[in-house]
């Protein structure tokens, strides 16, 4: 069989499962099986494909069908220009993530820091902070020791070792250092909101990493709290947040004694990320 046969095959098989990205995800997911870019099996689409890979391809379809992130089929996903292994142990990282990103990097512009990243995960966040801050160092922490493995294995990927550290710790337990920046992607979903989640998040994507409690503010006060004792003077606290939570985290920094400086807004003009001080 040659790649514009079977890709059309995974793709109904995929539309009949209501996956509304079947063709994108049908290319990507053979794209990675060959090791070749997709724009080459666009331009090759009458290349004959190995009964071998025919095989994985048809497996990895069915992990598809089952709901399965494309990111943990292929291992990997792109974040700030960078490609991050990731599996189930960390969040696929988001698009609306990297609104913080941008706002650090205009702020600390020509700088060196020192970073706290609470709830690191697969590391992208502080990862792309430090790959853009030469001479920057980092501190990586979760609660996940299989996340903080795949935080370790990105930043050796990335040439970024001997500026990060990463532990695996507790925020409430963390007193080590004094930061610039801290910041954080928190749990921030409220706990009965769960269920109502796409079906490639919940049965998939790690729960102790969305679940923020009874009105998913649980975590956000934890961060918010210890962040008074480990933020130096006029640094920076960059926090997440989830849908609807702008007015209650906000009262809960101004209560820690922070002063909002900018809020981002997402792609459905939701407040994303609230960037304060103290």
């Amino acid at each position: 069989m040659i790649v514009e046969e079977i890709v059309k095959q995974a793709s109904n098989r995929l539309k009949k499962e209501n996956i509304n990205s079947h063709q994108l995800d049908s290319e990507l997911i053979l794209s990675h099986i060959m090791d070749v870019s997709r724009e080459f099996l666009i331009f090759n689409s009458q290349l004959k494909i190995k009964k071998n890979t025919l095989k994985k391809y048809n497996f990895a379809i069915l992990r598809r069908i089952k709901r399965e992130p494309i990111a943990y089929i292929t291992g990997k996903k792109e974040f700030w220009s960078e490609n991050f292994l990731v599996n189930e142990n960390t969040l696929v990282p988001r698009p609306e993530t990297e609104l913080m990103i941008y706002r650090v990097l205009k702020f600390f512009k020509n700088r060196t820091i020192n970073v706290l990243d609470i709830g690191t995960g697969s590391g992208c966040v502080l990862l792309s902070i430090l790959k853009n801050l030469n001479f920057s160092r980092g501190t990586g922490i979760d609660i996940s020791s299989k996340a903080i493995k795949v935080a370790t294995t990105n930043a050796k990927n990335l040439n970024l070792s001997n500026r990060t550290h990463f532990k695996i710790c507790d925020i409430k337990n963390y007193n080590i250092g004094k930061y610039d920046l801290i910041i954080s992607n928190p749990p921030y979903i409220p706990s009965k909101d769960i269920k109502n989640l796409s079906k490639d998040i919940i049965d998939h994507e790690p729960k102790s990493a969305l679940d923020g409690g009874t009105d998913g503010l649980d975590l956000i006060k934890k961060v918010i709290y210890k962040s008074n004792h480990l933020l130096k003077r006029n640094g920076l606290l960059v926090i997440e947040i989830g849908f609807n939570q702008y007015r209650k985290v906000t009262d809960i920094l101004k209560r820690n004694k922070f002063r909002e400086i900018s809020k981002e807004f997402d792609y459905n003009s939701n407040v994303r990320c609230i960037i304060s001080t103290k």
